[in-house]
């Protein structure tokens, strides 16, 4: 490309050269100027959107981290290996199907313009974009950085049915979502479906992603039911610790930092709204641990370590629809409340005989509608990204908050139907639920044959359930 820019200016000098040197030296001067700042603009756009797409992956580990803390030594493999699988198979199948999907055109299920008959993603060696004023990404960094936000949707279902699932099944519930559940959803909105007709703001993914994978969550927990010993016969909720709180929260600290990815990147753009939307998703991951830490003492009567980290992560879901929308006061709100309702929806999750070891649907799926219908309330004009919308408290009226509760409930409809569907298949065909002695001995070594820790596996192993 910088070929044929100084190949055009070459070539303008020419001609120009007849009439006037001196104006076509300076034409040509100019037009090589601009030639050159955009094709500067063009690889820092690309370079910073691919740091953004490695922080998203990175994310992954925090998962990981996350997930096995907050679950029983005994399954930790088993959660790692479901964490390396949704990146990989997720990479995989996105980029074959699903990619085509979600950018076929505005379409309910994407199928619009042929998406469901193309395969792979076309343009992969291109490396400068096909017209650099309206889009500035190439291909291969935009197949990365989404596929990075395929994989996280995948990987949020990992906490909610942690030890006790098949790995054979897993790993078919992580094709489908990452080929077919999540690229519909992206297809809605930012592959230009009804949603974005609709005028549903949804900036780095409270919906498309968090509530996706929350949601998958909750109907993943629903079919698989409980682990074993976690009610009592009269549904009396029992506690099974997690092996290693600093482990998870190791785990949030690393997803805090990843998500300085997944917000200021979904910009697509290294410009200067890149640090406001970095200091916003700071404020809200403060405030929604600092909400969920209050709401826990008071209603706990101890600080729980285990709601401060999820209030946090919840705060930084609820952020992604409206950080371009917000100021600081919007933002501060936003994240409170996350981490407040957190605690509340834990609990309701539990009271329910729901069994979602890491609170998934509730940091996931709750925290993510709410940070839809946040931007519904809290959207300001005076966004120094977007000031071009204003919610229902800022003097904006019931129009954006209508369209952010039409795709939240579209998006959770749609999720929950499908992945029903889904795991009552693999639940029919066999492949869904460990058996009981299984479960006991945990699926590192009933799974994968080794153990995730040298000690204490055996002993969690032989613990007897209580009756």
């Amino acid at each position: 490309m910088k070929r044929k820019l100084l190949g055009g200016a070459a070539l303008t000098l020419a001609v120009l050269a007849i009439a006037d040197p001196a104006a076509a030296q300076a034409d040509v001067a100019r037009e090589t100027a601009e030639g050159n700042a955009l094709l500067n603009m063009v690889v820092l756009d690309n370079i910073f959107i691919f740091v953004a797409a490695v922080l998203v992956l990175f994310m992954q580990a925090g998962f990981a981290m996350v997930e096995a803390g907050f679950t029983e030594a005994k399954n930790a493999a088993n959660i790692m290996m479901k964490n390396l699988m949704d990146v990989s198979v997720g990479m995989l199948f996105f980029g074959l199907i699903g990619w085509n999907i979600a950018y076929s055109g505005g379409s309910v299920f994407g199928i619009a313009d042929g998406g469901w008959s193309k395969f792979g993603v076309a343009g992969m060696t291109d490396l400068f974009p096909g017209d650099a004023f309206d889009y500035s990404l190439a291909v291969p960094v935009d197949f990365l950085f989404q596929a990075a936000f395929a994989a996280a949707a995948a990987t949020i279902v990992s906490g909610a049915v942690a030890g006790r699932t098949q790995f054979k099944g897993y790993l078919v519930y992580s094709i489908v979502i990452t080929a077919l559940i999540y690229p519909i959803v992206v297809n809605w909105k930012w592959g230009g479906g009804w949603l974005d007709e609709l005028g549903f703001v949804d900036f780095a993914g409270s919906g498309l992603v968090h509530m996706t994978g929350g949601f998958a969550a909750l109907m993943g927990a629903i079919v698989l039911g409980p682990r074993i010993g976690r009610f009592a016969p009269d549904g009396t909720p029992r506690t099974i610790n997690g092996h290693s709180i600093p482990l998870a929260m190791l785990g949030v600290f690393i997803l805090f930092v990843g998500w300085f990815g997944f917000n200021p990147g979904s910009q697509l753009a290294a410009d200067m709204a890149v640090p406001y939307i970095a200091v916003q998703t700071a404020f809200a991951a403060a405030a929604g641990a600092a909400g969920a830490m209050i709401t826990s003492w008071i209603v706990m009567g101890k600080p729980d370590v285990g709601m401060a980290g999820n209030g946090m992560l919840a705060g930084l879901v609820a952020i992604c629809s409206g950080i371009g929308n917000f100021i600081s006061i919007g933002t501060l709100l936003t994240g409170l409340v996350a981490g407040v309702i957190v605690v509340f929806s834990i609990r309701a999750v539990e009271a329910a005989k729901i069994d979602d070891p890491v609170g998934a649907f509730s940091v996931h799926g709750v925290a993510g509608f709410w940070g839809l219908i946040a931007t519904g309330l809290f959207a300001s004009s005076s966004s120094p990204v977007d000031g071009s919308l204003q919610g229902l408290f800022t003097g904006g009226g019931a129009g954006l908050l209508v369209d952010q509760l039409i795709g939240g409930v579209a998006i959770a409809a749609f999720v929950m139907i499908s992945t029903g569907i889904l795991f009552s298949a693999l639940r029919a065909a066999g492949i869904f639920r460990v058996s009981e002695e299984e479960e006991l001995a945990g699926l590192d070594l009933s799974e994968h044959g080794a153990p995730g820790y040298d000690m204490g596996v055996t002993a969690a192993a032989s613990t007897t359930v209580p009756s």
